[in-house]
């Protein structure tokens, strides 16, 4: 197994197409991030949710997710579900983040994702962020699309317990769903993490990794 580490991580980029992807895909990676280093910038994009109750939660559950952090959130209101008719205004999202930021590390969907928002938004990270480690999280659902991860972040126990009481404190607007619930994102962290040899962890896709083994 090969350890990458981020000893100098100062900035990361985050990104999602509607509000919790980011907290359910890598919440448990913010936390332990935000925890080992005070004062890390993180530029945060979501692309629908804006204007209402969605931004309310995506606000909150954010800056609990990122203690400590310079946290720069931005929602946006494209239509769930509709990314590809608003391919331009997307684009253009994600390159303004692009032209305003110089990250160490960037979180995205995964290209391999069903969800057409998901996917869509993956295709533009990778194209905008081409120098750049680009981890593609995973998000259970029905469509059974989850695959074979490349990389993982474990996460201690206590780290794993508060992302799932998170996700179940900040986002009452999801709680109806069947799907969503402590058994899920604990029941994904403990094979992930069975998987890395550890109890917990986050896995993710990477599409394109650059190394320097000259050191």
């Amino acid at each position: 197994m090969i350890r990458l580490g981020a000893a100098g991580l100062s900035g990361v980029v985050a990104v999602g197409a509607h509000c919790d992807d980011l907290a359910i895909g890598a919440g448990g990676t913010l936390l332990t991030m935000c925890l080992a280093r005070p004062g890390l910038r993180v530029d945060a994009l979501v692309l629908s949710g804006g204007g209402g109750e969605r931004e309310q939660e995506e606000r909150a559950a954010l800056a609990a997710f990122c203690p400590g952090a310079d946290l720069r959130l931005t929602v946006l209101k494209l239509p769930d579900g509709r990314l590809p008719a608003h391919w331009d205004e997307a684009k253009a999202a994600v390159e303004e983040l692009r032209a305003r930021t110089e990250p160490d590390l960037v979180l995205a969907p995964r290209t391999e994702d069903a969800h057409q928002d998901h996917r869509g938004l993956a295709k533009l990270m990778i194209t905008a962020f081409r120098d750049h480690l680009v981890l593609g999280y995973e998000i259970v659902k029905w469509d059974g699309d989850l695959g074979r991860p490349t990389a993982y972040q474990p996460l201690a126990p206590e780290v794993a317990e508060s992302k799932v009481r998170l996700l179940l404190e900040h986002y009452p607007s999801q709680r109806h769903r069947p799907w969503y619930d402590r058994e899920a994102f604990l029941g994904l962290a403990r094979i992930r993490g069975i998987e890395c040899h550890t109890r917990y962890a986050e896995a993710f896709a990477v599409t394109k990794l650059t190394l320097d083994l000259e050191g």
